[in-house]
């Protein structure tokens, strides 16, 4: 058992939870809670930490699964309180590796795959919230320029509710040239703006991208440049804005609610 908060693993496990240099370095991730670790692929599975007052709780199968494969570490409720991100953690963590996609796997499926392209959506919880509703909506995956927030940001990961398990993602380094790319592909890319025809009066039975600006600045003037066509959420009162994940989530589900009749 690890009964030091001075002990390297601990440390490193630490470091991930921080930092996204020393993530992206590792190429590793960490998730916090039973569902998350127990969901997590067993191909990227790379540790398990969990603290003395869990271990009565985890099933004898999977304790064992984690034993044989030598990935299993019981640790010290005070050392395991050290290590979590979260106020009330459950007890038991993983670290798992980071999944690798390409722009074909997300955007050369069959039939009339939907993209979510976020360009600097820097809110965690948001690009979080995103993934959760993208993979629910039947996006083929999400696109994120480099300046978005970090995916595998511990807050970033909750919010995706395991989403990220399941749902390509890429982050790409030039988000407008990629934009290029599918659109000669096919793709029609729309632009959720402040000006524009009602995002319900389009058709996106089609190869669709959605562009989602940044929370505060919305679109720069070169990706809404790339778009083929801005639309816009009606809103009534004195609202100016939505949320980017909610703004997100009604154009998906709007393309969700047109391919389900067609």
């Amino acid at each position: 058992m690890i009964t030091s908060t001075s002990n390297t693993q601990v440390k490193n496990i630490i470091q991930l939870q921080k930092t996204t240099k020393a993530r992206k370095k590792q190429g590793l991730f960490v998730v916090e809670g039973w569902k998350m670790c127990t969901e997590m692929p067993r191909e990227w599975l790379q540790a398990v930490y969990a603290s003395e007052d869990f271990l009565e709780n985890i099933q004898k199968e999977t304790r064992k699964e984690y034993e044989e494969r030598g990935i299993f570490n019981p640790v010290a409720r005070h050392v395991f309180l050290h290590m979590s991100d979260t106020k009330t953690p459950q007890g038991i963590l993983a670290v798992g590796r980071q999944p690798v996609y390409t722009l074909e796997e997300i955007a050369g499926g069959s039939g009339a795959p939907m993209i979510a392209a976020l360009e600097d959506v820097q809110d965690p919880g948001n690009v979080g919230t995103i993934l959760r509703t993208a993979e629910a909506a039947g996006a083929a995956g999400v696109l994120l320029s480099r300046h978005s927030a970090d995916l595998f940001n511990p807050k970033t990961v909750r919010a995706t509710m395991g989403a990220i398990y399941r749902l390509p993602f890429l982050y790409v380094e030039d988000l407008a040239e990629t934009i290029q790319e599918l659109k000669q592909g096919g793709y029609t890319v729309y632009a959720a703006k402040m000006q524009g025809q009602f995002y319900d009066e389009k058709d996106y039975t089609k190869k669709t991208v959605f562009l989602i600006g940044n929370e505060g600045n919305g679109l720069t003037a070169q990706m809404q440049k790339a778009a083929d066509e801005p639309v816009c959420i009606p809103m009534a009162g004195k609202t100016e804005s939505l949320n980017a994940s909610v703004a997100a989530g009604i154009l998906m589900y709007e393309a969700a609610r047109q391919r389900r009749r067609k």
